[in-house]
This record gives structure tokens, C-alpha cells and sequence, in this order.
């Protein structure tokens, strides 16, 4: 019998195999041009209602963009955030957590410096400052976030480090003259990367809502560009006429970021990490 956390896995694995199979393959496969605009097809409904157009699977937008183009070719932008992000802020909070847990003193009190700082910073509005001084694009967007989100990495990292580097393999490594390099590299770092994948997952579907809500105000990726979070903010002004245009956006942004946490879920409960 499935438990329930296997049936989240394997929910959630469909749902992010999908959506990234989406992102690197449909642009090729649906017809629409996700840029390319034509106001005397402007708003045209989605297949399930009247009035639907061939050709137009979700319908268009305010400008007459395919809506089905715009939306997948939206799942590569917030994917290609989303892994950017989860890089950029994993090489910088796992490094900070394995120095501090594994030397311990000086170092450690200066990582947990760190860590507390960043967690005094507000996100949201560190990001909204930044943005919007230097200018939105989505190179500052992926700099931004990964800049913001290592904190989670580094403290995960730090606690497994500590419970790791006095095992025996670790001792034998010393014995044998293993420099501190080689010991942290392949001795340490390959043992704690089952909680780190954990992480990796819920840090991904964070910079997702991130960069969708900085989107939604106008700071995040630039238009013409599809993200997700803009085609919402593109359709509030239409919500209470053409709901269906501030729906399906929002639904497949819903949709990936639970995918993406069952995911995260059901890899923590397939490797045995443990809450903390």
C-alpha cells in the first residue's frame, strides 16, 4: 500500500517533471507566439467557453498574445529563477555552513553572525529596495534573490557539518593524511547532501512566489517577458470581466509551487531527514 508521503512524491515529481518538460520542449510544440500581438483578437476565451477561437487554446490576453504560449514559455522564466536562485544561494549558505560547523570557534561565531543578520533582514522588502534602485531585469532578479535566500542552506549545513565531522570516516581521513580540502570535499559535503536536497526544494518554490509577487508590483522580470506573476498583474484590471485571465496564471503558479513542495516533502521522507 502507497503511503501518503510516496503518493506526494510521486505527485509532486509529475507535476515538476511536467512543468519542465513544458518549459523545455513547448515552446517548439504550441503554434502561438508568446510576443506577438493582434488587438482584434484581444481577450479571447479560453476552449471551455463561448466564444473560443481556433488556434487558441487558453485564449489571448489584452493584447492578443496566445495565452497558452505566454504561459509556457512563463514556466522557463520561473524554472530558470527558481534553479538560478537555488545555485546561487546554495554555493554561498552551504560554504558559510560547512566552515562554520567544521571548524568550529571563531569561524563558527562568525557564520552564526551572519545567519542572525540575515535573518533581521526583512525579504521582501530588502528585494523591493534593491530592484527598484538598481532597475528591474532578470539577471538583478536571480542576483537578488540568491543573494537573500542562503540562510536556510547555511543552517542546515552548519548542524549536519557538526554531526558529521567527528565520525570515523572523517578521523580516518586525518589519519591518512587527507588535507582539509579533500576532507571537506569528499568526505563531509557528500554526507550532509540528502538534507541539503530537501532544502534546495523549498528554497526553489520560495524564489518562485518571490519573483511572481515582484512581478505582480511591477519590480520583478521586465515585459514583454511572460512570467507569471506579470500575466497576473497584467489581468487585475480584467478579474471581475474575464476572471479566467488572472486564473489560469495563478492556478499554474499554485500549482507548480505545491508540486514542488510535495516534492521537497517526499524526499525528506524517502532519505529519512529529519524535521528541525
Amino acid at each position: 500500500m502507497i503511503r501518503l508521503s510516496q503518493a506526494g512524491l510521486v505527485i509532486g515529481a509529475l507535476i515538476v517533471g511536467t512543468t519542465l518538460l513544458a518549459a523545455l520542449f513547448g515552446p517548439h510544440l504550441v503554434p502561438g507566439d508568446p510576443f506577438a500581438q493582434d488587438l482584434s483578437r484581444r481577450l479571447v476565451p479560453p476552449f471551455w467557453m463561448e466564444g473560443a477561437r481556433a488556434g487558441h487554446f487558453l485564449g489571448t490576453d489584452q493584447l492578443g498574445r496566445d495565452y497558452l504560449a505566454r504561459l509556457v514559455y512563463g514556466a522557463r522564466i520561473s524554472l530558470g529563477i527558481g534553479v538560478a536562485t537555488v545555485i546561487t544561494s546554495g554555493l554561498i549558505g552551504i560554504t558559510l555552513g560547512v566552515l562554520g560547523g567544521f571548524h568550529g570557534g571563531k569561524t563558527d561565531d562568525l557564520v552564526l553572525f551572519a545567519i542572525t543578520t540575515r535573518l533581521a533582514i526583512p525579504l521582501i522588502l530588502v528585494a523591493l529596495a534593491v530592484v527598484s534602485l538598481i532597475g528591474s531585469s532578470l539577471m538583478v532578479v536571480i542576483a537578488t534573490l540568491g543573494l537573500l535566500l542562503w540562510d536556510r542552506f547555511a543552517v542546515v549545513a552548519r548542524t549536519a557539518t557538526m554531526q558529521v565531522r567527528n565520525l570515523e570516516y572523517v578521523a580516518a581521513a586525518w589519519a591518512a593524511g587527507c588535507s582539509r580540502g579533500w576532507i571537506l570535499t569528499r568526505e563531509v559535503l557528500p554526507n550532509i547532501l540528502s538534507p541539503l536536497a530537501v532544502v534546495a526544494t523549498l528554497e526553489m518554490a520560495l524564489a518562485i512566489l518571490l519573483e511572481a509577487a515582484l512581478s505582480f508590483l511591477g519590480l520583478g522580470v521586465p515585459p514583454p517577458l511572460p512570467s507569471w506573476g506579470l500575466m497576473i498583474a497584467e489581468a487585475r484590471d480584467y478579474m471581475f470581466f474575464q476572471p479566467w485571465v488572472i486564473m489560469v496564471p495563478g492556478i499554474a503558479l499554485f500549482v507548480l509551487v505545491m508540486g514542488i513542495n510535495l516534492l521537497g516533502d517526499g524526499l525528506r521522507d524517502l532519505l529519512g531527514v529529519q524535521r528541525t
